[in-house]
């Protein structure tokens, strides 16, 4: 295991009212960075000060969107200690993005160690309050000086961190969705399945449009027949449908979100029918008409879950469960955020304690 050179700060920064602060904006006082080249593979750990770093104008990140991230957080639990949730999970979904990218992979156990050393560095910017936490950032990106298309042969590999507050300020509210039928958010072989950079800025013009006709976000449909729900505008989409917890299938084109994996794990274990397959737009407006869908939601890790309150589609529009969040909703976001914030037990292995 290669060892992590620590430099703190001399100029400590004052900490932000986690509960007010807007999303992403309040970087903590460190960052984490590591070099690759094929010479040397990864080297050179290094926990170092917060700021701006040096690329060269012709580095491959800027031209051909060779960059891929991850997203979690690390929690403070009523006895004071950290832990993050499922960081495993995250390190082998950055390699799976990090391979279709031609980007180097990373050893995931060094990867782990790099998260548990930067949040220990950075502990006291996990705030205490249930609903705040620390939101980790882990990136890579192609660094070569060079406007050939190849592969990846130097990166750099980082991790920032901000302090967040609760995601809903007033208590979880449902949501409506448009389902988006013009622009297409990934397709089957391409790198829907990859967390990269490219996804989310091709998704922007979607939900800007969206936002424009009063919804909170788009629900994708598939990029081939344009007719399956895939996923919400970040997050996977969910619905407790004739009392069983239905997903769309993962195709390549849907991010295989960890919160969505989490969830399905956790209702399968209280005895709940799961089933992940294909799910049209015609079947789920119908289903929602009939009442067959109950509840809908959508999962990740940065609200974790946000109940839906009804869909557009065209010049139709639909309620479900009156607009209201279900129980079954509430009851999923109050197990998987009590294991997360160390109210509840873990009994699934999740959670790893930081020193």
């Amino acid at each position: 295991m290669m060892k992590i050179n620590v430099t703190k700060t001399a100029n400590p920064k004052v900490k932000p009212d986690p509960a007010s602060v807007p999303f992403g904006v309040a970087f903590t006082d460190h960052m984490f960075q590591m070099d690759y080249s094929d010479e040397k593979g990864w080297h050179n750990p290094r926990i170092v000060p917060y700021g701006d770093i040096n690329l060269n104008p012709g580095a491959l990140v800027f031209h051909y969107g060779a960059e891929v991230f991850e997203g979690l957080k690390a929690y403070r639990t009523p006895d004071g200690q950290v832990q993050m949730f499922r960081p495993d999970a995250n390190i082998s979904r950055m390699n799976d993005s990090a391979e279709r990218l031609c980007l180097p992979k990373l050893d995931e156990e060094m990867a782990l160690e790099a998260l548990k050393a930067f949040v220990s560095v950075e502990k006291d910017w996990v705030p205490e309050p249930y609903g705040t936490s620390l939101y980790l950032r882990p990136f890579m990106f192609g660094t070569d000086p060079d406007l050939s298309l190849h592969g990846i042969h130097h990166a750099t590999f980082m991790i920032i961190a901000c302090p967040v507050g609760s995601y809903y300020k007033s208590g979880l509210q449902p949501v409506e969705l448009l389902i988006e039928m013009d622009d297409v958010r990934a397709v089957r072989g391409g790198t829907g399945y990859a967390k990269c950079g490219g996804n989310y800025a091709a998704a922007t013009r979607a939900g800007e449009k969206a936002a424009e006709k009063g919804y909170s976000q788009v629900l994708w449909v598939d990029g081939v027949e344009r007719k399956y729900v895939e996923e919400g505008g970040g997050m996977n989409v969910m619905f407790v449908w004739n009392g069983k917890l239905v997903t769309p299938e993962l195709n390549g084109s849907i991010l295989p979100g960890v919160t969505r994996r989490s969830i399905l794990a956790m209702a399968q274990s209280w005895g709940m029918e799961t089933e992940e397959r294909k799910i049209s737009v015609a079947e789920l407006m119908e289903a929602c008409k009939n009442g067959e869908v109950q509840e809908a939601f959508m999962c990740g890790t940065a609200a974790v879950v946000t109940p839906i309150g009804g869909f557009a589609y065209g010049d139709e529009k639909i309620v479900v469960n009156n607009n209201q969040i279900g129980e079954m909703t509430q009851k999923i976001y109050d197990e998987l955020t009590g294991i997360q914030w160390g109210l509840k037990e873990d009994t699934f292995g999740w959670t790893v304690k930081v020193d």
